[in-house]
């Protein structure tokens, strides 16, 4: 009974070891700029104008 039990638990060591979970993929495309709020408008101006399209 006890060399069942042991078997068991090393499966299950080895079952849940195996499995990584996947490394996050690097996203090419920034999130958006966010808007400046009242307050920042009021303490530095109003932002520049966003950059052209690069296409």
């Amino acid at each position: 009974m006890k060399p069942i039990i042991c078997a068991s638990l090393l499966a299950l060591t080895l079952a849940a070891c195996s499995t990584a979970p996947a490394a996050p993929s690097l996203d090419p495309v920034p999130p958006p700029a966010r808007r400046p709020d009242a307050k920042t408008q009021l303490e530095y101006g109003n932002p520049p104008p966003p950059p052209p399209g690069r296409y």
